[in-house]
């Protein structure tokens, strides 16, 4: 397969309002990003996954997009997207953005169009509206609950001030959903792909990729859709994700990405199980789609030599991404309990076939952090009580608190969300056992030793103990239990933190071993 390097990647996650402020404003930029280049080509991974930065009123931080095609100047402008993607190229990285097609901001122009337009019309037709219930229409068009909390719809205001149709947002109110069946948002969609495909982006990351459409007529759940889909706060909705028709819309993207040269890569977030997730990267379809099922597993043995196995035997030849990081999760460090065990996480991913996906500061062994409740600023704080702004805080770049740590230049405005006063401890340098590990992937990958195709045996020992060998001669080891436990036999290549003086493996540990 010409150029698949999506197939074994390392890809480091960047959320661009949290990584660097180069202007001083408190919010991260695009040149932040820039200036910081020679750091993560440094770290040794070989692509950068950025989330929305194109025009947004930011009601949900970048995910409310009104401009598909343009920078929003909170982070710079196209000229300063071109000189990073330069960068980017002139470091040997290659360079995915965020897209979002299930939903736009109620911004954009086309929604706006949409809402000066009588029921009925074209320009609505691009949306999902519909005529309330009850004698009023005073009540949603049917029972489907928002993920952000409370109902899916809103209910707009005619030109005459009385009350009108409704409109659906599987998000936030500021998020209303794109009408899939209207042939021309496909159109729409594609000329948004080619241009940042032209403008040298390597890769989209495709937000709520098993959305888009929705089952037809818009019906009620049952009465045990509904109670899972409250269950899950909002997500889980089989009415309104995974249809069919979706599979249509990533056969186009993909002969639209195989189209180029080299061609582009497509990743989905598809937050479903692992066998349907497969349906998604078929030959034809998304290249890859990220494996959520170890996000939610618990520091357990046979919990991870479940998931894992789980995963690569559903593949389907299509790689596994591994992640346990991201924007919208508890750091590890907190989620997990102790440093070390996500130490031991981090190294767990890299070892395993695939492309694996670390979010920025994770490296560091960044702590989830507790922002106070009235300086919280993400939406879904503010409509159903749940915040992901605790692993969203800046990074910090040194350990001299001025500029909050190297975030912004010194005697700048405050960060957009506090910083705690010790956050500078976590500055400087990677831990070695991270960076010795990522220069063993690149020279074993390199050197064909491994296969983003290795099949892998997983095995949960009776001492907490994980092994996930792998069929080309090497092991993840992983010390899940309360007590140090031997090691297979072998040679340790690196370990997340240093054996015992009897050379055990101690608890909350992780080493790459041979084992030929």
């Amino acid at each position: 397969m010409p150029d698949a390097w999506w197939r074994d990647a390392v890809v480091y996650q960047i959320y661009p309002r949290s990584f660097a402020d180069a202007d001083g404003d408190g919010v991260g930029d695009l040149a932040g990003i820039t200036d910081h280049l020679d750091y993560l080509a440094g770290l040794g991974v070989g692509a950068l996954w950025l989330t929305p930065f194109q025009l947004s009123p930011q009601a949900d931080h970048g995910y409310d997009v009104s401009g598909y095609t343009d920078v929003d100047p909170l982070f710079g402008d196209l000229a300063a997207f071109d000189a990073l993607a330069a960068r980017v190229h002139e470091c040997g990285l290659r360079l995915i953005i965020d897209i979002v097609p299930n939903h736009c901001s109620d911004r954009h122009p086309l929604f706006q169009e949409a809402l000066a337009a009588a029921p009925g019309t074209a320009a609505r037709a691009r949306f999902h509206f519909a005529d309330g219930r009850g004698p009023d229409g005073d009540e949603p068009p049917n029972n489907w609950l928002s993920v952000f909390g409370g109902p899916a719809w809103t209910r707009v205001t005619g030109p005459d001030g009385r009350p009108g149709q409704w409109y659906l947002h599987l998000y936030a109110p500021e998020q209303p959903d794109w009408n899939w069946t209207d042939p021309r948002t496909g159109d729409f969609f594609a000329d948004v792909l080619h241009f940042w495909f032209d403008r040298g982006v390597d890769g989209l990351r495709v937000d709520v990729a098993h959305g888009l459409f929705k089952a037809e007529g818009l019906p009620d759940l049952d009465d045990d859709g509904l109670a899972e889909v409250t269950r899950r706060r909002g997500r889980g909705n089989t009415l309104a994700t995974d249809q069919d028709a979706v599979h249509d819309v990533y056969r186009r993207w993909r002969k639209l990405a195989d189209g180029y040269d080299p061609p582009r890569a497509l990743i989905g977030e598809v937050n479903l199980s692992p066998e349907r997730v497969a349906r998604y990267v078929r030959p034809d379809e998304l290249h890859q789609a990220f494996a959520f099922a170890l996000v939610g597993a618990p520091w357990d043995a046979q919990r991870w030599a479940d998931v894992g196995d789980r995963l690569l035997s559903t593949a389907g030849g299509a790689p596994v991404t591994w992640v346990v990081e991201n924007h919208d999760v508890v750091r590890t460090p907190t989620r997990y309990g102790t440093p070390a065990r996500a130490a031991a996480a981090l190294l767990a991913i890299l070892a395993l076939p695939g492309a694996a996906y670390v979010y920025q500061g994770q490296e560091l062994g960044l702590p989830q952090v507790d922002v106070p409740p009235e300086q919280r600023q993400d939406p879904a704080w503010i409509r159903s009580g749940r915040s992901r702004d605790g692993c969203r805080v800046p990074i910090p770049w040194q350990r001299d608190p001025a500029g909050t740590y190297g975030f912004s230049p010194a005697d700048t405005a405050p960060p957009w969300l506090p910083v705690p006063q010790d956050w500078g401890s976590y500055a400087g340098p990677p831990p070695a056992f991270f960076l010795e590990a990522m220069r063993l992937r690149t020279a074993l990958t390199d050197a064909g030793e491994w296969s983003g195709d290795d099949p892998v045996t997983w095995t949960a020992h009776d001492n907490g103990l994980l092994t996930a060998v792998r069929a080309s001669g090497f092991a993840l080891v992983v010390a899940m239990g309360d007590e140090p436990v031997e090691l297979p036999r072998g040679s340790v290549l690196v370990s997340s933190g240093p054996l015992t003086a009897e050379g055990l493996l101690p608890p909350d540990t992780a080493a790459w071993l041979t084992v030929r």
